[in-house]
């Protein structure tokens, strides 16, 4: 009998959450799809392409970023429902107490959430990589382009009629390490190249490190110069590489652990990288703490205005939005640890959790 009352109220809160899913997905196809048109407006693409990109990238949003809240609305619209329809009184003469009910629909937020993190996000974290990509090549501003991939770090810039190709193996804090600086004319001959074994690109003003300078005359005659230092002006620094660095979007969470050596050898920030894998372990744990705050907020609640219910949804996901906001900006500001400020919504939602579970209790 237990499972057979197990079975269907799993199966009625999933039924619940793919309606809201699939609301969420709806909603965010409208949104995103007038960006991506506004975007290929100049070009002769169809209509098709922005349909396509926005499929590649409302994934990702839904089932990553937003899923903690989806789930919380679900929850609160699933409790909700069977506190209207008597259902919460019938389950207790079966010996479910509230306390019960919500535990089971956290476990499976919390089964939910794993499998989202093994076999969700390896697919969306390909759409997403397919997006960017794909937005990059129909991208204006062609005169400065970046690169980064497992030969390192591209860099194109135009600067007048010289063309700069800038390589370089890894970023390292606010060094290049290994820096090849190729500056082609406008004839499209190489006509000088430096070389530097590491560029502090703090600043769009780089200082590069005991520059070795080779100058091309356009025949055979090469002329070679050393130096201590060179100032070279650059339309990048390390704020903006480190902005693209910080998409780990294109990664998912399998391969953040397999390659995490290999991503930050690429230069991918230890930090960051360390950030968004707990991010990830977080996920699970959260899914769960939203469906027992929804419990907390309908079950333990005596009032039966759904308007008030859809009040407390949109509020609560209001405040747990900037309250996870301002953890994450607490931690790029080194204020805490970075690695912490993703757990900090976690460790606040599960103490009210804790009081709002031991007032249900009560009752």
């Amino acid at each position: 009998m237990n499972n057979k009352i197990n079975n269907y109220l799993l199966s009625n809160f999933f039924k619940t959450l793919l309606n809201c899913i699939l609301l969420a997905v709806g909603l965010g196809l409208i949104l995103n799809l007038f960006e991506e048109v506004e975007f290929f407006k100049n070009s002769n693409e169809s209509l098709f392409l922005p349909i396509l990109l926005t499929l590649s990238y409302i994934p990702n949003l839904i089932f990553i970023n937003l899923m903690p809240f989806i789930i919380f609305i679900s929850a609160m619209w699933f409790f909700v429902s069977i506190k209207h329809n008597n259902e919460l009184l019938t389950l207790k003469v079966f010996g479910y107490s509230n306390i019960k009910i919500i535990s089971l629909i956290s476990i499976l937020a919390f089964i939910w959430g794993i499998f989202i993190l093994l076999v969700i996000n390896p697919v969306t974290a390909d759409m997403v990589k397919y997006y960017e990509k794909t937005k990059s090549n129909y991208s204006t501003d062609t005169d400065h382009l970046i690169t980064i991939n497992r030969n390192g770090v591209w860099i194109k810039e135009r600067k007048g009629s010289d063309l700069y190709i800038i390589n370089s193996n890894r970023l390292e804090n606010n060094y290049l390490i290994n820096v090849s600086i190729n500056i082609i004319s406008n004839g499209n001959y190489v006509k000088q190249r430096i070389e530097s074994k590491k560029a502090n690109i703090q600043f769009n003003k780089w200082i590069l490190e005991k520059p070795k300078i080779f100058k091309f005359d356009g025949s055979d005659n090469i002329s070679t110069e050393q130096r201590e230092k060179l100032e070279f002006n650059s339309f990048y620094n390390v704020e903006k590489l480190n902005n693209l660095f910080r998409n780990l979007d294109t990664i998912s969470f399998v391969d953040l652990l397999t390659e995490n050596k290999k991503l930050v050898n690429r230069g991918y920030e230890k930090i960051t990288v360390s950030e968004k894998i707990n991010s990830f372990f977080a996920l699970p744990f959260f899914l769960s703490l939203m469906v027992i705050l929804a419990g907390v907020f309908t079950i333990n609640n005596r009032n039966t205005n759904n308007i008030n219910y859809l009040m407390i949804a949109v509020l609560s996901c209001a405040i747990i939005y900037y309250m996870k906001d301002l953890s994450v900006a607490l931690g790029k500001s080194d204020r805490i640890s970075p690695e912490i400020s993703v757990w900090i919504p976690v460790i606040i939602i599960s103490l009210i959790n804790g009081i709002g579970l031991l007032q249900i209790n009560e009752k």
